[in-house]
């Protein structure tokens, strides 16, 4: 079906975005969603549509990147622009501060547009989720909404419960986010989520009753993220013997297959989990090394100081865990500053017979399993959320992220088979996970929603979700 040109608005207030892709990964409010947005919007381009990223402007000495109020990425100057609008101030603020500005963000786009306004809203995380909320009631403007993550999972997840209620609300500001993802839920045209399990599990949480039914006809669409197949491929590129020179100097000659994990020092993430499986198996150790790969950090040891109290603590019981058993030598780390790095490192273990994990506890999709496949690694990923649906097909190796015996199965398992598994993944992933394909349906939803505009209802009542939270939590 061909689809006229549109003008789509991504709406992204948390961390920001520029062409360099400053901070990803090593600061939580930077996380996979920034990447997602910049890819679905790029493919969006691509295909001949006017797209605009709106953010906050930040002018703070701390995050100097992101102070101008216009900025694009290379080789999509006509189309594709990155517009950082004043909300709060010119400081960085993490985004659970964000809540009290976001009328201004959204006045300030508005303001900018004038009588020229976009035909569609995509909004991402439950702060954009608000800002669609916002746009709708003030412009018309219909909008989807990809939540990502959801607060309800988060706040179970922490433990949250009636004797730490007000300390975590203070922290995390739950009522003001699941205020806005129900108010999101309600409002949006559609609503995207990465697998049919997200759809079913997690809008079908007991705080979100009410504001939305997952077995609605026609409220969702599922639409899996894809890879930047750009990067993510096994075609060498002119940075690959920089990163095979880098490889060799961290892993000291050592040559064989290793188990990589690439991601942000996060607790929910549980790099510790195959840190223990490698502790505990003996054989584990016996068929490969270890490979941790966390952006901004190139030597844990001599880094500690220097990384945030939450990271730190994170990283801790990584160490203890690595020096109790005695596996130093084992175990390497790698600073890989970009995308096109990671993917080198991915083409070069691969050529290897290495294995790539991700042993979350929860992971709504599993972008980074699928960018590592398509480079020619094999995959172990948590049982728990999206993975199980990429590989239900036995393209890659599904584990339980609660029990270090199991990810050790896993990982000997695709130690072992690792040449079928890394041919079987590939053909998956491009079949299935492109980014190209994501943008096709993500405007297929635009292009319907745009036929049957109407203006949202007012918002001056506001739900209390502090206090479905505290009846929430006091049944629990």
């Amino acid at each position: 079906m061909t689809i006229d040109p549109l003008h789509i608005v991504f709406l992204n207030p948390q961390g920001n975005f520029d062409a360099a892709d400053s901070y990803l990964a090593q600061h939580p409010d930077f996380g996979g969603q920034l990447v997602y947005v910049k890819e679905v919007a790029q493919e969006m381009a691509r295909l001949g549509h006017k797209v605009d990223i709106i953010t906050r402007r930040i002018v703070d000495p701390d995050w100097p990147e992101f102070a101008a109020p216009l900025a694009t990425y290379p080789g999509f100057e006509d189309n594709l622009r990155i517009l950082r609008f004043d909300c709060g101030g010119g400081a960085f603020l993490e985004k659970e501060l964000l809540w009290p500005h976001l009328q201004e963000l959204v006045d300030n786009m508005v303001g900018f547009y004038g009588e020229d306004l976009p035909d569609f809203a995509t909004a991402h995380y439950a702060d954009g989720g608000y800002m669609g909320v916002l746009l709708k009631q003030r412009t018309g403007i219909r909008f989807s909404f990809t939540g990502h993550s959801l607060g309800a999972q988060k706040l179970d997840k922490l433990g949250m419960n009636s004797a730490n209620q007000d300390e975590m609300e203070a922290r995390f500001h739950f009522s003001s986010r699941i205020a806005a993802e129900r108010r999101a839920m309600r409002k949006a045209y559609r609503i995207i989520t990465s697998t049919d399990q997200e759809r079913r599990v997690q809008y079908a949480h007991p705080l979100y009753h009410g504001a939305v039914d997952p077995d609605e006809p026609g409220k969702f669409s599922v639409i899996p993220p894809g890879v930047n197949t750009r990067i993510f491929n096994t075609e060498s590129s002119q940075i690959d013997a920089e990163v095979e020179a880098q490889l060799d100097a961290k892993l000291s000659g050592y040559h064989g297959p290793v188990v990589i994990v690439s991601s942000r020092l996060d607790e929910k993430k549980n790099i510790i989990g195959v840190v223990e499986a490698f502790a505990r198996s003996q054989a584990l150790r016996d068929k490969a090394h270890l490979v941790i790969c966390i952006r901004g950090l190139d030597d844990p040891y001599a880094d500690f100081d220097t990384l945030p109290e939450a990271e730190q603590k994170v990283l801790q019981p990584i160490l203890d865990t690595i020096d109790a058993a005695g596996m130093r030598d084992k175990v390497h780390y790698l600073n890989l500053m970009s995308q096109q790095a990671l993917a080198a490192a991915y083409r070069q273990l691969g050529r290897r017979g290495s294995v790539f994990a991700l042993t979350a506890f929860y992971e709504p999709f599993g972008l980074a399993p699928i960018e590592a496949a398509s480079c020619g690694l094999a995959c172990v990923a948590t049982s728990k959320g999206g993975p199980s649906e990429i590989f239900e097909d036995g393209s890659g190796v599904l584990v339980d992220p609660f029990d270090a015996a199991d990810i050790a199965r896993g990982l000997e398992t695709a130690l072992e088979n690792q040449a079928d598994l890394a041919r079987r993944s590939a053909k998956r992933v491009l079949s299935m996970y492109t980014w190209s394909k994501t943008a096709e349906k993500y405007l297929a939803v635009a292009d319907a929603g745009v036929r049957s505009l109407g203006r949202g209802d007012s918002l001056s009542r506001a739900l209390d979700a502090g206090e479905l939270i505290t009846g929430y939590l006091a049944g629990k």
